[in-house]
């Protein structure tokens, strides 16, 4: 009698293990609710679902895990969802002043094939004094920025 007994309490629990949803079943629904989860997979074996590609972010990552959850028969959940690193941010290259006594002596250079045109230099701004031609004062003041001062100061009268 109480080998009858252990019989049927066996082929009872077995019976109820084996009614259980199965993992085909289990991944059916869990594709079902993740439909909208664009870039995640999830398998499942043996009532643990595995979440695999790529979230955008965490909070995307925690959704799909919460949703694989609450899908019947899910016993676990392994998240290997990936999120990317975010793109870098360029940075601009700081601007590049040179110092009073390189820009004196280039100025000096540069000014000196314009007749009537003098240049002073101090704390990287360069002050342009004299006469000067309509035609060449755009070349003057490309020449003169090409060197890289904090400011340049136009006091040129034009003739």
């Amino acid at each position: 009698m109480k080998i009858k007994s252990i019989l049927l309490g066996m082929t009872l629990a077995v019976s109820l293990v084996a009614c259980g949803p199965k993992d085909a079943d289990i991944q059916k629904e869990i594709a079902e609710k993740t439909v909208d989860l664009q870039g995640v997979e999830v398998t499942v074996k043996d009532g643990v679902a595995t979440i695999s590609g790529t979230c955008k972010d965490d909070t995307f990552k925690q959704n799909a895990e919460t949703i694989v959850k609450g899908v019947k028969g899910v016993k676990s959940v392994v998240n290997n969802c990936e999120i990317p690193a975010p793109e870098p941010v360029a940075t601009p290259a700081p601007v590049e002043i040179n110092a009073d006594a390189v820009l004196n002596t280039s100025v000096n250079a540069v000014v000196k094939t314009y007749n009537g045109v003098t240049a002073t230099v101090k704390d990287g701004v360069i002050t342009l004094t004299g006469n000067i031609k309509k035609e060449q004062l755009p070349n003057l003041i490309k020449s003169v920025q090409e060197l890289k001062p904090k400011k340049v100061e136009n006091k040129l009268t034009i003739k």
